[in-house]
């Protein structure tokens, strides 16, 4: 049921009573009323296709009747317990028969929750302390994770820029940095350094740079030759590039692995896994004092967001499925870049058919560094127009969702065409 009040006035209520006016994710000027399928409504009832759909779980669009019926057939029965339940028992068995590198997994709440505990597992499976990662790689708000995840300085790789304020300086000490997509800076970093590294941390998709021909190969290859953990973070890729993640899409195995946003079907959950040898760090009688791993979360494996995603992945294993969402994404990206071409502006489509954006360049975009626009208010401009006629999406990425119609995409065509004429116009 939509609140009383008009946007701006919860806009006003908001600044109140939150830092910033927001919950620190999104544009804290749009308060969201409502979503049903593709479709999402601001509080004064403007009506968008969702291409931000929740930042990424909400696959199967807002409100599909098969998840809501199974979430209304367990609500009656309890909504969290503190112990197993057969519920999440069985996600857990669903998620384990999916991905390639998985035998176990632990449930958490958040995607930056399972990452921290990937990093420790790492530490405490392999008696080593640092851990190298990528510049601009996103993995959650750890004091590790929040290294070098947009510096605003280029400083000399390996060492990190802390993104956060609240870090100790030490933290700087435990992790090193290298560009995303160059094979030869961690060849460099691990044979100095690979006695003291637990693991290389790894978006397989870097936010929406994807991987060179044989990166991850490579990657896979220099941990096994050095005794390294590789740790794909898929809170984003799983189960969206393909049904096996992008484990499965790549063709790549990695040892441990942090899962998100689709896994709960739009509710609170998220997972970590590996072999059982590594897991066996979360059993205190196998992995013994020093190794023992401890984790406990309230709401973890939760049985509302165990049967969402149940039933979520269920319908995500029907025939067709990922074909149908490549299909969007392919006629999503042609039509953008069609748009922008006509109108004589320089941009390159980045990112794979299931999640992608525009980059308003020339250049190659390959990593960090390289993937930036060439002026930044141009890409202020184009979302605007977007949002201003009806497609609703994040300034950096764009999620297609099964949900998208036939008149959806009409619309959003539309707007490509419109944005990309006021760009246009902008810019002469």
């Amino acid at each position: 049921m939509q609140k009383i009040g008009t946007q701006n006035e919860w806009v006003d209520r908001a600044k109140a009573v939150l830092p910033a006016g927001g919950f620190g994710n999104f544009d804290p000027n749009v308060v969201l009323s409502h979503g049903k399928g593709s479709r999402v409504w601001d509080q004064d009832g403007t009506e968008y296709v969702d291409y931000l759909i929740g930042s990424g779980p909400m696959l199967l669009g807002h409100g599909h009747p098969e998840v809501l019926e199974a979430v209304f057939e367990q609500l009656p029965s309890g909504m969290t317990f503190f112990a197993n339940n057969p519920q999440g028992i069985e996600l857990a068995e669903a998620i384990v028969a999916a991905v390639p590198c998985l035998e176990q997994l632990r449930f958490v709440t958040s995607g930056g929750e399972a990452d921290m505990y990937a990093i420790r597992l790492a530490r405490a499976f392999t008696g080593r302390d640092k851990i190298l990662k990528f510049e601009g790689g996103y993995h959650g708000m750890s004091a590790e994770a929040q290294m070098s995840l947009a510096p605003q300085q280029q400083v000399n790789f390996p060492q990190p820029v802390p993104d956060s304020g609240g870090i100790p300086a030490d933290v700087a000490e435990h992790v090193l940095v290298a560009p995303y997509n160059d094979l030869a800076a961690v060849e460099a970093l691990l044979a100095e350094q690979s006695q003291q590294i637990a693991a290389i941390l790894v978006e397989p998709l870097q936010r929406i740079i994807p991987p060179e021909p044989g990166y991850l190969q490579g990657l896979r290859a220099m941990c096994d030759q050095y005794g390294v953990l590789l740790i794909f973070d898929e809170i984003v890729t799983g189960f969206r590039l393909a049904y096996g993640g992008a484990q499965e899409h790549y063709g790549v195995t990695p040892d441990i692995c942090t899962l998100g946003k689709v896994i709960g079907g739009g509710c609170p959950l998220a997972a970590i896994g590996a072999s059982t040898e590594i897991m066996q760090c979360f059993d205190r009688e196998k992995a013994g004092a020093e190794s023992w791993l401890m984790q406990l979360g309230t709401l973890s494996g939760n049985p509302i967001a165990a049967v969402a995603g149940l039933k979520t992945l269920e319908i995500l294993r029907r025939p067709g499925t990922y074909d149908t969402l490549r299909s969007t994404g392919e006629r999503l990206m042609q039509m953008q870049s069609e748009k922008l071409a006509a109108a004589g502006i320089a941009h390159q489509m980045v990112g794979d058919a299931t999640l992608f954006d525009v980059y308003f360049t020339n250049r190659n975009c390959r990593d960090y560094r390289s993937a930036k626009h060439d002026n930044s208010a141009h890409n202020v401009i184009y979302n605007q127009s977007l949002r201003q006629n009806g497609v609703f999406k994040s300034p950096g990425k764009l999620y297609p969702s099964l949900a998208l119609s036939d008149e959806d995409m009409e619309i959003t065509e539309r707007a490509f065409r419109t944005a990309a004429s006021v760009l246009a116009d902008r810019i002469v």
